[in-house]
């Protein structure tokens, strides 16, 4: 994809660079996001580098994954990094109150890990005029920030759901099958995008999402949001979702008679969805890469405040894990270690 920029005449000599590492041609769909209004900025000295990332919270191996990623290319690149979590995504004024921390301690670019798709749209604006912002792994509806890392939930959730129709078909079920979908906060997380990427991958299939179950990513309201759905339909064929959700069915899936037991999806994946798949407990799930994801992000911004090189949006390639594959993938970009705990601050020395 080529992403045109219109800069006054005194910026047309202005270079952008693409890496190769970009597979945003993947990413291309009606609900992807528009292109970026970019302020360029005069390039810093390496030493006087300090990002400052906002995330929604660390309460999951997901952005604890983003979190090793970035907290390891900074010690590579030799540049401070302070890391702030809200707590969850219906903390949007923590989060706009954690901005303003990363302004006072003087940070040379934020990354926004979004709580909510629009509602920081006028904080980040009125922020990228001064300081440059880049929307991190969460889509935002604003376009007048400077850069972007993540995939298009949409994509990742378009993937399971034509996933899913090819195995539904290859096990020659000619009836209608149910799905129930946990795609996560109804504001946050991309969870709009992503039943929008479902509901289109399905459109013209013989599965039929049945309920749509919004709800925070945290244990106690995924396992109320499951058991409350696996009371009320007893004929569900699969259940579909966020990584919590998966986890938590393995459990309560196995409580049921094997003719009932629905199957077992996530469109992201987590330490837990990965054991998971191994041992056959999930039938697949979505990476978007997570640990190269959170290590692109800190060279997107770097790279635009040390030379003024720019890679405008950038998401690493979706990866689709089933059983048959699971042995085969490479889970070093995706998962931090066992042993890793959350960093909020890296040194530049």
């Amino acid at each position: 994809m080529k992403i045109f920029l219109v800069l006054p005449l005194t910026m047309i000599s202005f270079f952008f660079c693409f890496s190769s590492a970009v597979h945003s041609a993947e990413q291309i769909t009606n609900n992807s996001p528009q292109p970026i209004s970019v302020r360029p900025v005069n390039p810093q000295p390496v030493t006087a580098i300090k990002i400052c990332a906002v995330y929604p919270h660390l309460k999951d191996s997901y952005w604890l994954s983003i979190n090793f990623g970035m907290t390891e290319q900074a010690k590579q690149r030799s540049i401070e990094l302070k890391v702030l979590e809200a707590g969850g995504y219906g903390n949007t004024d923590e989060q706009l109150r954690q901005i303003e921390q990363c302004i006072h301690w003087q940070a040379s670019a934020i990354l926004v890990g979004s709580v909510n798709f629009e509602q920081l749209n006028q904080k980040l604006i009125q922020v990228n005029q001064k300081t440059p912002i880049f929307a991190l792994v969460n889509e935002i509806s604003t376009q007048n920030i400077t850069g972007r890392t993540g995939v298009s939930w949409y994509q990742m959730s378009y993937k399971l759901g034509e996933y899913l129709v090819k195995y539904h078909n290859m096990q020659s079920h000619q009836k209608t099958a149910q799905l129930a979908w946990f795609p996560g906060p109804k504001t946050g997380g991309g969870s709009s995008q992503s039943t929008a990427g479902l509901q289109a991958a399905l459109a013209d299939s013989n599965i039929e999402i049945v309920t749509i179950q919004y709800g925070l990513n945290e244990k106690i309201i995924q396992f109320s949001l499951l058991k409350n759905t696996l009371e009320k339909y007893s004929n569900i064929d699969y259940l579909a979702g966020n990584a919590v959700m998966a986890e938590m069915a393995i459990s309560e899936v196995a409580q049921l008679s094997k003719e009932q037991r629905p199957k077992i999806l996530s469109h992201y994946l987590s330490h837990g969805v990965y054991r998971g798949i191994k041992r056959k407990k999930i039938l697949m799930a979505n990476s978007d890469q997570m640990v190269l994801q959170g290590r692109m992000a800190i060279n997107q911004a770097v790279d635009y405040l040390q030379t003024g090189a720019l890679n405008v949006e950038q998401a690493p390639e979706i990866i689709s894990i089933d059983q048959n594959t699971i042995n085969k993938f490479n889970a070093e970009h995706s998962l931090s270690p066992s042993h890793f705990k959350p960093t909020y601050e890296v040194g530049s020395n």
